[in-house]
């Protein structure tokens, strides 16, 4: 089930999309200030953030911004009576995936949560995995402050992986990250795969790449295993 944050101020839209969210088989959870929200966001794992833009104490922009630079990469859904499209320009600047005006189509807002549910945001420019540290914007890859030396081929595949963290990404997912739809042989996968390793190996992370025969690769600390 998808669990989404809705984090909205007016009550009886709240509780109107709260029963909406339920219907749809997800499980949500709700506070009505952005410093609640920012709270919980960042104290538990959720599918979909649904962010009202004009919340007291902490406004859904800065709400957004802060969860970005935290490194959390959770899908972020804006809500808002502002349609204009600098509005829009402004909620996707500071960090947002989607943006829906009010009023809306209650079926447009389930849809929307659903296809953000299945993804996360790549507005994250600095990701972290067990002390590993990708910083997106230098493309610099660190642990314990020792630098990490990547082929771009490797960069992609770790950054692909750090991404979708812990989950399994499929051969061909990594293949069409790198060469789009017309990949080499499989022996060359293989082969970025094997150095991507081996620079892990540098820092004695190595485990952390796993590999499920048939289906793919992931990034796994050992406790997730």
């Amino acid at each position: 089930m998808i669990r989404v944050l809705l984090i909205e101020d007016d009550r009886d839209l709240a509780e109107t999309l709260l029963q909406l969210m339920e219907l749809a088989q997800m499980l949500p959870d709700h506070v009505s200030n952005g410093i609640a929200g920012l709270t919980l966001a960042r104290s538990n794992s959720y599918d979909v953030l649904v962010i009202d833009v004009g919340l007291p104490k902490l406004d859904g922009y800065s709400v957004c911004k802060q969860l970005r630079a935290s490194g959390i990469d959770t899908p972020i859904l804006f809500l808002t009576a502002f349609s204009s499209i600098d509005n829009k320009l402004e909620g996707f600047a500071s960090g947002g995936d989607d943006y829906l005006a009010k009023p809306f189509d209650n079926r447009e807002l389930i849809a929307r949560i659903t296809a953000l549910s299945g993804r996360k945001s790549s507005h994250v420019k600095r990701l972290e995995i067990a002390g590993l540290i990708m910083n997106c914007e230098q493309q610099q890859v660190s642990y314990q402050g020792q630098k990490l030396e990547l082929t771009p081929a490797c960069y992609t595949l770790l950054e692909v992986l750090m991404r979708a963290s812990p989950e399994i990404v499929s051969r061909q997912s990594l293949e069409n990250k790198l060469w789009g739809d017309e990949p080499p042989s499989s022996n060359v996968l293989k082969a970025h795969i094997y150095y991507l390793r081996r620079a892990l190996t540098q820092v004695q992370l190595a485990e952390m790449l796993y590999t499920s025969t048939g289906r793919g690769w992931a990034l796994r600390p050992s406790n997730t295993r």
